[in-house]
């Protein structure tokens, strides 16, 4: 259900909300260049309240790179679990992701409950369990990646539901599974491992083999098989395009770069742990233009 409160406690003083947005703007400028472009293809007057979620989804998931043990970044997931769950805001007076954020839900109704789901879920990335399963890591690519197309169209439906839910679940996992199959060498470095322990168990990997630089053969089968799931996604999502409103088309749009990033991680002598998976960024703008002139 949409979250509807209109507690004084939510209100934030305006004359700091046009920096906050800024602020969000050139985080998301930054460090998530993708979905900075892509959200440029939504109407001007909503791309504020989208970068604030960009922003908001970006803080949480640095947390990791900005504590030096996992209680410290529970302490900061916390802050932000009672920030949107009442918490005056007169702290988030100084934070402007936190003024931007919670302005954004009050103008466009926006359900909280999704929100500290993707909190909760980023608590897996302190620590350096693996990930147990694919049944696991779809759980938390849903509720975090999946979570987010799910907020940026309810913004572009300007507070309605707009439909497309089922949509923006697969468009989230393939997303998220990209992103994660692209940042395997930072995450191997650090000892985080999210391929499934049960895909790597069938093809003779253990976390230990990856987080100390070997696993041969087994890793790039394993890595082979999430790109096939990937593209199963990818097909689900494009057999549900009908049910995505040409309005909400911004928020899919960076999932077009999914598919180019698959065959980059498909070309001769990719490594994962030593390739750097990307495209150049003219490349990456003209796929996004391309997609959006096609949708």
């Amino acid at each position: 259900m949409p979250h509807t409160e209109t507690d004084n406690r939510r209100e934030i003083a305006p004359a700091r909300l046009p920096e906050a947005y800024l602020h969000c703007a050139t985080l998301i400028r930054d460090q998530d260049h993708d979905r900075y472009i892509a959200t440029l293809y939504a109407p001007e007057a909503l791309r504020p309240p989208l970068f604030a979620l960009y922003a908001f989804s970006h803080e949480i998931a640095r947390v990791r790179a900005v504590v030096s043990e996992p209680l410290p970044g529970e302490v900061r997931l916390q802050w932000w679990r009672d920030l949107l769950e009442g918490q005056p805001p007169g702290e988030a007076q100084a934070h402007p992701v936190a003024a931007a954020l919670l302005d954004t839900i009050r103008r466009y109704r926006l359900p909280v409950s999704p929100l500290t789901a993707l909190i909760d879920a980023r608590i897996f990335d302190l620590y350096d369990d693996p990930m147990p399963s694919l049944r696991d890591l779809e759980g938390y690519a849903g509720e975090t990646s999946s979570a987010l197309i799910r907020l940026a169209c309810l913004v572009l439906a300007g507070g309605r539901d707009p439909g497309g839910a089922v949509a923006c679940g697969h468009a989230g996992v393939a997303y998220a599974y990209a992103g994660l199959m692209r940042a395997f060498p930072w995450h191997a470095a650090e000892g985080q491992v999210y391929l499934p322990a049960d895909i790597l168990s069938r093809n003779g990997v253990t976390r230990d083999d990856i987080v100390r630089g070997r696993g041969g053969p087994g890793v790039l089968y394993t890595l082979k098989e999430m790109r096939e799931i990937t593209r199963k996604h990818l097909k689900q999502l494009a057999s549900l395009s009908e049910t995505i409103p040409p309005a909400l088309q911004a928020a899919f749009l960076p999932v077009a770069l999914v598919e180019p990033y698959l065959r980059r991680m498909e070309g001769r002598g990719y490594d994962p742990y030593r390739t750097i998976v990307t495209l150049p960024a003219w490349r990456r703008q003209w796929i996004l233009w391309r997609a959006a002139r096609k949708a």
